[in-house]
């Protein structure tokens, strides 16, 4: 089954996909390897949020997900 990961937003274009499913367990660090570069670096930043079974990570980096699970990839929210 895997780990489904959800790239929203701008992070959709950065990605050049909407979704990709990656093998289970999944921690931050395998994230940040799996994803491209610039993806990546977006993922690092603070206003960046990570979410894992439909709860927003108050620490992203203790992401731990597994099979199943899906991760959103949270952008910063603009608007007005």
């Amino acid at each position: 089954m895997g780990v489904r990961i959800l790239f929203l937003g701008p992070l959709r274009d950065l990605a050049g996909e909407p979704e990709r499913e990656l093998p289970a367990p999944l921690d931050w660090t395998g994230l940040l390897a799996a994803v491209a570069p610039e993806v990546a670096e977006q993922l690092r930043e603070p206003r960046v949020h990570v979410a894992c079974g439909g709860r927003v990570l108050t620490d992203k980096t203790r992401l731990n997900a597994r099979d199943g699970d899906e991760i959103a990839l949270l952008p910063p929210v603009s608007g007005g």
